[in-house]
């Protein structure tokens, strides 16, 4: 009977879970941001790969097998990015936000997990591809440009490589914080 009354009693102990009052708008409120911040990356990938069509076609990459790999480096490591990030919105919005939170903390775990995988495995490999491919493209751009203009490229998809890390760095850790804190 006694270890009845200590359950018992650790059982009223326990903290209890105070739902807040604007809790399921906040929710909503950050898988959208994610949503809509997961759509303009997108936009942004498919005109840069637009763009690296159009200067394929510009320069008659087909001509020449190397430069023909290195675009096609460039543009599919862009390419899969869309598609990850098509399948993650794709996710998101199979998320049922009207589950019980134990269900719903399940899927958001679920969800938080694939997206680390993304950032922390995909996104790695994908700017190296696409670094491979632009330092490819370095001897032609040296060979049919001017040294000034050859040099402009150098510094500046140096800057824009490490402003890009870093911006991406940033974006990745706002992400997680927001999908920790929506899972939480």
């Amino acid at each position: 009977m006694t270890e009845f009354k200590d359950l018992k009693s650790k059982w009223e102990q326990q903290p209890q879970v105070e739902t807040p009052k604007n809790g399921s708008k906040d929710i909503f409120k950050k898988i959208n941001f994610l949503k809509k911040k997961q759509r303009i990356t997108n936009f942004v990938l498919l005109v840069t790969v637009l763009i690296l069509i159009g200067f394929s076609f510009y320069i008659d990459a087909y001509n020449n097998v190397l430069v023909s790999f290195a675009l096609f480096l460039m543009i599919g490591s862009l390419m899969i990015r869309v598609i990850i990030e098509h399948l993650s919105i794709k996710k998101l919005n199979q998320l049922d936000v009207t589950t019980n939170v134990t269900t719903f903390n399940t899927l958001m775990a679920t969800y938080y997990k694939k997206r680390i995988k993304t950032h922390y495995i995909a996104t790695p490999i994908i700017l190296i591809l696409y670094i491979i491919g632009f330092v490819i493209l370095l001897p032609f751009f040296k060979e049919n440009l001017s040294y000034g203009f050859y040099m402009y490229i150098i510094i500046s998809s140096m800057c824009i490589f490490l402003i890009l890390i870093v911006f991406i760095g940033k974006q990745i850790k706002k992400e997680l914080t927001s999908l920790k804190q929506i899972k939480n």
